[in-house]
């Protein structure tokens, strides 16, 4: 299977699973895979917004890490199969952007 990095599926809103809060499409046309309120996501893709993936399991945030091109990378791994994902942090969202302080708190900073 080759890795692609086009966007599949609709961006859509949904409820998180493991917090409860509603979730808003990002804005930027991107799919959204994790909840910005507590950084939570589901083993749900192949490839980015298909949902082809029959794991399902809950996604926990584990770690971040910052990339000079990307910025700031959370690193989920699956609570039901093991597998560990890497996804871009959404801070630039108009509407609903990631957590900033989450982000910092598992990044092992300290926050200013």
């Amino acid at each position: 299977m080759s890795r692609r990095f086009t966007v599949q599926g609709t961006n859509e809103g949904f409820t998180c699973v493991h917090c409860g809060a509603e979730v808003a499409p990002l804005r930027s046309g991107s799919v959204r895979n994790h909840c910005p309120v507590c950084l939570w996501s589901l083993h749900v893709d192949e490839f980015p917004g298909d949902r082809a993936n029959p794991c399902r399991g809950p996604l926990r945030p584990v770690g971040v890490e910052h990339s000079a091109k990307k910025g700031w990378i959370i690193v989920h791994r699956c609570e039901r199969c093991g597998f560990v994902g890497r996804n871009k942090a959404a801070l630039d969202d108009p509407q609903q952007s990631d957590d900033y302080a989450l982000i910092v708190e598992l990044s092992g900073r300290p926050v200013k």
